[in-house]
């Protein structure tokens, strides 16, 4: 089919006899089968759409910061093929175009005696992909491909009526069957069942396309270490190259740090543990960590955030909202534990029923048009559905007026700005989001807080997510946070 310019990217193929080379010759598939899983979507932050030719110059050079970044602190970070839109005009082109072409290979495989103009212009195709996958020193596989497929051999075959297409087409297939990942093992499976040539052809390059980027995300994740160090670096110094010419460009960066330090030394007084002029939760890494917490609990519509994170105050932002959504919905699943009693504690399936209409309702909290009064009185209708349905499947005594009363009333108290079971979850979210950035340094477990139990999956998605960007901020601006943490706390031990 023609080339277009996707498929200029690295992929992947194989044969049967390239399988028996495979057990003497290290490849590249050999440890794409080994090491790499099948192109997911990611659970937290959305996919950006790269070019392998751009991840491979970011690996070389960082010259592109972003992306860079992005690879750093995105551990879902994948290469994925860039679709047009559904039903754009170009998305209508395309289709168009690749019903020619493989009409036009139809006809010509139907012709009587058969013309191989279009199927030799794939193979040669399909040999470039095949070739771009081995290293230099692969040399007899190489050397088996171009055997094989010798295309000025196939020519000649093709102007004699010698040519075996469906020979040529099963090496294929077999060498991509020996190259691919585990999970692509079914679609070659499927490609031995067609016995068409051109649905055949087109399920060839479907399946190279997958391959293609399933050894690009296993490139992506050999180069992460590598790049890591060079990305440390050169955000660094282009940050000193900023700050020289720009003297103030740290003043945000140093109020939040004087908030936090300020936030905690309150926090010792009404605490009365004050006898110490430097406490322990005043240590620089104590101080930093409750300053990346503080992010959580940001004001971004009226506070400058800081210049040292700017970068990621977007993905700050999302975890912010996170955040706040699991504790609304441990909020509510606590009270609905805690008021109805043993009666369902340990009913199967009922936790996650509670937990799905809670989600779906809450889903759009952050939007303006979002009303919490509405939408925990909903909550709380809904609740007292559920569980009535729940107490009568199971042959419990109804869920009384009275009770379904007081329920709802806990639920659309929430709202309130001194609620304690919100202030509660609140807590015990930031406590374990605290605890997993000291657990990066110290190399422990992190204990779940009680009543995160029905959320934990979720709580330790964010919990990674959280760490890795904040421990990837760290690297990149700690000689600036050291002199500036040095600069507040030394004070406080003069006398």
């Amino acid at each position: 089919m023609p080339k277009e310019a996707d498929h200029q990217e690295e992929g992947g193929g194989g044969d049967n006899e390239g399988s028996t080379e495979k057990r003497t010759e290290e490849m590249p598939g050999n440890r794409a089968r080994e090491n790499t899983a099948c192109g997911q979507t990611p659970p937290a932050s959305a996919v950006k759409f790269v070019s392998v030719e751009q991840l491979m110059h970011t690996a070389k050079g960082v010259s592109n910061m972003t992306l860079a970044h992005e690879i750093m602190v995105n551990q879902a970070f994948q290469v994925k093929p860039a679709a047009p839109p559904e039903g754009s005009l170009e998305q209508r082109l395309k289709e168009v175009m690749h019903k020619a072409f493989w009409d036009t290979l139809e006809e010509q495989l139907k012709e009587d005696p058969p013309s191989y103009k279009h199927a030799i212009k794939l193979l040669a195709e399909i040999k470039e992909i095949l070739l771009s996958l081995f290293l230099p020193n692969h040399g007899r596989l190489r050397a088996r491909i171009e055997e094989v497929l010798d295309l000025p051999l196939i020519q000649q075959q093709a102007e004699n009526g010698a040519l075996d297409i469906r020979k040529l087409s099963q090496f294929v297939t077999g060498m991509m069957g020996s190259l691919c990942a585990p999970c692509r093992d079914e679609d070659i499976n499927k490609l031995k069942e067609i016995t068409d040539i051109v649905p055949l052809f087109k399920a060839i390059f479907s399946v190279l396309d997958m391959m293609k980027y399933d050894m690009a995300n296993f490139a992506l994740s050999s180069i992460r270490p590598h790049l890591m160090q060079q990305s440390v670096e050169y955000e660094r110094g282009k940050f000193q190259e900023f700050l020289e010419k720009q003297p103030n460009a740290l003043d945000y960066t140093e109020k939040w740090l004087e908030d936090t330090v300020k936030h905690l030394r309150e926090a010792e007084q009404d605490g009365s543990r004050a006898a110490s002029s430097n406490p322990p939760s005043l240590l620089p890494v104590n101080v930093h960590n409750q300053a990346y917490l503080r992010l959580l609990r940001w004001d971004h519509a009226s506070d400058a955030f800081p210049e040292t994170v700017l970068m990621d105050q977007a993905r700050f932002q999302e975890m912010q909202q996170k955040a706040d959504q699991l504790v609304l919905l441990s909020s509510v699943l606590l009270i609905v534990y805690t008021t109805t009693g043993e009666a369902i504690s340990g009913l199967p399936g009922l936790m996650e029923i509670l937990k799905t209409a809670v989600n779906v309702m809450i889903a759009d909290m952050h939007k303006p048009s979002f009303s919490a009064e509405e939408a925990l009185a909903t909550i709380g209708e809904k609740m007292c559905v559920e569980l009535s349905q729940c107490l009568s499947q199971h042959g419990y005594s109804p869920f009384s007026a009275d009770r379904k009363s007081i329920l709802k009333g806990q639920i659309s108290a929430i709202i309130q700005p001194d609620n304690t079971v919100r202030k509660l979850m609140e807590s015990r979210v930031q406590t374990y989001l605290l605890a997993s950035l000291e657990s990066t340094q110290q190399k422990t477990p992190v204990h779940l807080p009680g009543g995160l139990a029905p959320v934990s999956k979720e709580m330790k998605e964010l919990a990674v997510q959280f760490s890795c960007l904040v421990n990837f901020n760290k690297l990149v601006f700690s000689p600036f946070y050291q002199k500036i943490l040095a600069n507040i706390l030394t004070p406080s031990t003069e006398t």
